[in-house]
């Protein structure tokens, strides 16, 4: 999984990656595409390595309804991004429930002793799906309502690649959401078409 946008909401955009059809249009939640959270157990390794739980939380509850819910919040939280890069107007339908999630409460982190007597952080009140949705959906609502925060929202130029970051890079010319991945391909493609291009005939 990719936590390397910048933002725990983005990170959540980035576990769908939709394919690209031959015409650049981007496919949608139905289309064919790589699903970083296929199930309870996707969900987990999300909600772990997005930093959402602390190391050796408990999440035995994590089912079907919290994928689908989370699945809906990625969808809705997309759709505000894009129409931020687009320059359009926020979906509306979408805008609700992010707000509607971001007003629940997130969940509090209390400090508590292991065996070896070393705190360690706990969520209080146990693991909720609603809390764990609010703290995402706030990030989507801090990100949105901040006006240098959103002078940094790019898409990767990568070819078939969907993914949006955040552009924190010295002169803010960062053009792939993963020098590694994209600009590696893009590179090697440029290679490619150099030589061909000098090839006789």
């Amino acid at each position: 999984m990719w936590f390397d946008s910048g933002r725990v909401c983005l990170d959540l955009v980035a576990t769908f990656a939709p394919r690209r059809n031959p015409g650049g249009a981007e496919g949608t939640e139905g289309a064919e595409g790589a699903e970083g959270i296929r199930d309870g157990d996707g969900l987990r390794l999300w909600l772990t390595g997005a930093g959402l739980v602390p190391d050796r939380t408990p999440l035995s509850r994590v089912g079907d309804d919290w994928v689908r819910a989370f699945r809906v919040l990625r969808a809705d939280v997309e759709s505000l991004v894009r129409a931020e890069l687009a320059g359009a107007a926020p979906p509306g339908a979408a805008l609700a429930r992010v707000n509607a999630a971001a007003a629940g409460p997130p969940p509090g982190l209390c400090a508590v002793q292991d065996q070896e007597g070393h705190l360690v952080r706990e969520l209080c009140g146990g693991v909720e799906c609603a809390g764990l949705l609010a703290a995402v959906a706030r990030d989507a609502v801090e990100l949105l309502t901040d006006p240098g925060e959103r002078e940094l929202l790019r898409a990767c130029e990568g070819d078939g690649c969907a993914r949006v970051y955040l552009d924190t890079s010295r002169g803010h010319r960062r053009r792939w959401c993963s020098s590694e991945l994209c600009g590696n391909r893009e590179r090697v493609a440029r290679h490619r078409r150099r030589v061909l291009e000098s090839r006789p005939g």
